[in-house]
């Protein structure tokens, strides 16, 4: 024992996760502020917080629940899909965030060995699930580099040439690291296209709530998708660790597989996170708008930041809270320019190379409050003033 030889290949081989990376990052630099992170700045609503602090001593916040969630949350997200996301013949789990429900999902849905397709530029944690669940096979196809919206017809060519069929595609809508939103007729088509594949779509709708500037986030359902949702981003419950997969209900033996993977990963999430859930759902999604709407004179700040990597460098922002900005053409390397920036001028940003693009970096508008998102800012926009005129000095 004691071998590096001795630990499992899959895992060895699994990518570093990048926001370890940032966070040694942050660590050793002084005064450091973030622009990385998928976070938002927002606490949960006061009235469900409060709600919460009540339950504390009560029995059953330290006992183990339902597998699959607790009933009355599940009735109220059975509710929740139903009017807001017009998904009608779903059956829901509780999970421990959304990056647990894609790991239940990929574990569900397929074996060592399998090929699944993602979309650069990807959400490095479910590159990451793929690969520490034995998928070696993962197929990144290319977006539109105007919308970078996924490339369909790319698809469609991939499902019928690859043998055999891709057992799953995923997408994340609207986009991270991208912040685009994929428009539903996009969205139908690459269904219909895993439809008559016969393979699984899972759509990732964490940021259901994030749109900006009149558009409307809209899901779709059918036998072979599986929503994922959460709670992380809208209620601002990052460290209460709260998800849902909202999975076809007439799909026999789904639900029960499920569980397997389940019961031998968190048994149940957390109990009083999911009080806490439920809670926040009483209060409703006009709470959440609220808070969404504030962060466009964020994504106002974020993108003047930009400005300097010029004319069509900077994509997305129709959705999410993030910007995905091209690096000028010799920085390939962006990471080195993620560590410049966050040595010589103190702000943090997410290198392009963790989501599959080299030379381009992912930056958050979500974590700050107004004044302190002026401050990133300005470091950030010096800072590239900085890389065009005289390099990394």
């Amino acid at each position: 024992m004691g071998s590096y030889g001795m630990l499992a290949r899959r895992v060895i081989q699994t990518d570093e996760p990048v926001m370890v990376q940032i966070q040694e990052l942050i660590r050793g630099v002084k005064d450091a502020v973030s622009l990385a992170q998928g976070v938002v700045y927002w606490q949960p609503p006061k009235q469900a917080l409060e709600k919460v602090q009540e339950l504390i001593q009560e029995p059953s916040i330290s006992r183990y629940g339902a597998d699959e969630g607790l009933p009355e949350l599940r009735e109220a997200l059975i509710k929740k899909l139903n009017q807001e996301n017009k998904l009608y013949k779903s059956s829901v789990m509780v999970t421990a965030g959304a990056n647990q429900a894609f790991v239940n999902i990929v574990l569900t849905l397929c074996d060592a060995g399998d090929s699944v397709v993602m979309y650069a530029p990807y959400y490095f944690n479910s590159y990451m699930s793929f690969q520490m669940t034995g998928i070696t096979d993962i197929l990144v196809g290319p977006s539109n580099p105007n919308t970078l919206h996924p490339d369909a017809d790319w698809l469609e060519r991939t499902l019928v040439e690859t043998k055999p069929t891709p057992k799953l595609v995923t997408v994340v809508n609207p986009g991270n690291p991208s912040g685009t939103y994929i428009p539903e007729p996009l969205l139908k088509r690459i269904s219909d296209l895993c439809r008559d594949a016969g393979c699984w779509l899972v759509v990732d709708n964490t940021y259901e709530y994030f749109m900006y500037d009149g558009l409307k986030h809209s899901c779709i359902e059918g036998n072979h998708i599986v929503n994922l949702f959460s709670f992380s981003k809208a209620y601002g419950m990052m460290g209460w660790r709260v998800g849902y997969i909202a999975y076809p209900s007439e799909v026999e033996g789904l639900g029960a597989q499920l569980l397997k993977v389940q019961d031998n990963i968190p048994i149940c999430a957390s109990i009083i996170s999911q009080r806490l859930a439920l809670h926040s759902l009483e209060v409703g999604p006009e709470w959440v708008t609220n808070q969404v709407n504030d962060l466009v004179k964020n994504r106002a700040i974020v993108l003047g930041a930009l400005s300097p990597l010029g004319e069509g460098a900077v994509k997305g922002g129709e959705g999410a809270i993030y910007l995905w900005a091209k690096l000028p053409e010799k920085y390939v390397d962006d990471f080195e320019v993620v560590r410049w920036l966050a040595r010589k001028h103190g702000v943090i940003v997410i290198p392009g190379s963790a989501c599959g693009c080299e030379g381009y970096v992912r930056v958050s508008f979500g974590g700050l409050l107004e004044d302190d998102c002026r401050i990133a800012s300005e470091r950030l926009r010096c800072g590239f003033e900085e890389l065009i005129r005289d390099g990394m000095v």
